[in-house]
């Protein structure tokens, strides 16, 4: 039976409780949200050039409203050589001709706000492109200028300024620092770049870098868009006198900075985000700003997201938890009171594009891992067990209180790449590395919308700027939709049964499963939901008389007639009947 909660294997007996807010309809919309991650390359390509685009995003906005989610992140879209897939600006103002124009932006954001979703839009503030008119100013002037003041230059170390001002290594591999050279040819100052040597990184001590992203934030929210994903929220300030550190930090990896590391998570980041809260503050709407934050230490992260900070920061502690049921629980409560301590949502997240997909890490042999991508040479995962397990993870996320937000394609079950050819490769960590990380490629593959059409129906002439695995025919949308037990209907069907149950707004208890130990199952009720996990080695019995709303998997029962919750499967019951809509399609 499942018991009243009472102290367990957690320590706690309440993990959550959901903070009373205005009930106005827009009041805080963030914090309950359901985000849906648009990489635009990738989404829809209108015009069969093989990369993605705004026109093809509009067409598909209604996907998105079917599926059942509040907002759509997008990507970066602006003007780019796009040497790593537009995280390397060089316009902010601007679209890429790549994704279309301005007004193909603004009709998309209309198309958006006409169907009930907001949009949220990727901002890149440590770094520009090598294009950007600023840097090619820069290159052009001289040591000490104005110019070069807004980016990181300094003089090299040796008797000859050989060697690189410190040790620091890029993200992307390799050195962190790439020497100039003067216009009489002679070599010059080097600059700093965390990641690509194209991406140099900006000085934020200098007033002009301030007042330029202000601007910036007000472009866009004069256009209308309701918030900013913050690219390397940590990274913008860097400790003074660039000190040696001898730690290394991959993003592709999942590894993160501890905090120790001098280039992030310094405590003059808060106020630049104090700073845009103010402005954000000044628009009607709600409008957020996301901290993309790799920092390890849950309280750090909490940080950035104080009541005159941030609105939500990136959980990536739960992303980066193993599929065990004591680590995963755990990570729950750790997280639950890190964003509750100082009244923030707690946001759940398990995949997007720049980690190997859930449903291809949880097949690993060390299930959860986090590989720099996976290739043709490497462990092959388990694909079965892959999307069966990530299905459960799935179902167990959307049942939390909080933020939850899907990468595009998981909806849809798809698998990592696993198999491209290097040839097709495009991230720069595979190139910088000489091949020693795969990458991110993996997970970046476009969409299949049409399981007979020409490139799945991504574009309409066939091409695709990353090669498509055969196996995505079968998880295209039209393969799944109507489907009892596909991927697709089972997130459909979550999204429906969250949003009626206001799972998001719930507050959370641990229940005590009786017969199951803590090591076998994660047990957790929000409202009147109970939400059960099994680990396995065994199938779980369900509680006698509960109604099964939703599982993730097929069920099973015993001789005496008792429902089984199989091993890496989540289901979704009332302990007792309820007058509730069933899930159509629900096990049970």
């Amino acid at each position: 039976m499942l018991d009243t909660p009472t102290p367990n294997a957690t320590g706690a007996p309440r993990l959550h409780v959901h903070p009373v807010h205005p009930a106005t309809p827009d009041a805080q919309w963030w914090r309950t949200a359901v985000v849906y991650q648009v990489y635009p390359r990738s989404f829809a390509d209108s015009d069969g050039d093989g990369v993605g685009d705004l026109p093809g995003i509009t067409a598909r906005l209604g996907h998105l409203v079917d599926l059942g989610v509040d907002a759509v992140w997008l990507s970066p879209f602006y003007r780019s050589p796009q040497v790593d897939g537009g995280y390397d600006v060089a316009d902010y103002r601007a679209i890429d001709p790549v994704f279309g124009t301005l007004d193909d932006f603004d009709a998309m954001l209309g198309r958006a706000h006409s169907l009930g979703l907001r949009v949220i839009i990727d901002l890149v503030p440590n770094h520009t492109s090598d294009e950007h008119a600023w840097f090619r100013e820069a290159l052009a002037a001289a040591p000490g200028s104005p110019a070069r003041g807004r980016y990181v230059f300094r003089p090299g170390r040796g008797a000859t300024g050989e060697l690189p001002p410190n040790n620091w290594h890029s993200i992307f591999g390799g050195p962190a620092w790439t020497r100039t050279t003067d216009p009489d040819g002679t070599p010059g100052e080097w600059y700093l770049h965390l990641f690509d040597t194209r991406q140099p990184d900006l000085d934020w001590g200098n007033p002009e870098v301030h007042a330029e992203f202000e601007s910036v934030l007000r472009f866009w929210l004069d256009r209308g868009v309701d918030g900013f994903r913050v690219d390397v929220a940590h990274g913008l300030v860097k400790a003074e006198g660039l000190p040696d550190w001898d730690g290394v930090t991959s993003m592709v990896e999942g590894s993160r900075s501890d905090g120790s590391g001098p280039m992030f998570d310094q405590e003059g980041v808060h106020e630049i985000y104090r700073t845009w809260r103010r402005v954000l503050d000044t628009y009607p709407g709600e409008r957020i700003l996301v901290a993309e934050a790799w920092i390890d230490a849950l309280p750090r992260i909490a940080r950035y997201v104080r009541d005159d900070e941030m609105h939500q920061a990136f959980n990536f502690a739960f992303l980066t938890t193993p599929w065990d049921a004591n680590r995963l629980r755990q990570s729950v409560l750790d997280s639950l009171a890190a964003s509750d301590a100082v009244g923030a949502p707690t946001t759940w997240v398990l995949s997007n594009h720049d980690v190997v997909r859930h449903t291809a890490r949880l097949g690993l042999t060390e299930a959860g891992s986090l590989p720099k991508g996976i290739g043709a040479g490497e462990e092959q995962p388990d694909t079965e067990l892959g999307l069966r397990r990530a299905r459960a993870a799935t179902l167990l996320m959307l049942a939390l209180p909080g933020v939850s937000y899907l990468y595009q394609g998981e909806e849809l079950g798809l698998p990592e790449h696993t198999t491209m050819p290097d040839e097709a490769r495009q991230d720069p960590a595979w190139f910088r590395t000489g091949g020693a990380e795969t990458g991110r490629d993996g997970c970046r593959v476009p969409l299949p919308w049409e399981a007979g059409a020409p490139a799945h129906g991504f574009s309409p002439s066939g091409r695709s700027w990353l090669p498509q695995p055969a196996s995505f025919a079968r998880h295209a949308l039209d393969a799944q939709r109507g489907v009892a037990g596909s991927t697709y209907e089972l997130y459909r069907q979550a999204l429906g049964l969250r949003r009626h149950l206001a799972l998001g707004a719930g507050s959370l208890d641990c229940v005590d499963l009786e017969g199951t130990a803590p090591s076998e199952a994660v047990v957790l009720r929000n409202g009147e939901l109970v939400v059960l996990t099994a680990f396995g080695p065994d199938p779980v019995v369900l509680p006698e008389g509960c109604d099964v709303l939703l599982a993730s998997g097929s069920l099973a029962t015993d001789e005496r007639g008792r429902l089984l919750l199989p091993p890496d499967t989540t289901a979704w019951v009332l302990p007792a009947a309820r007058h509730l809509p069933r899930a159509r399609g629900a096990q049970g």
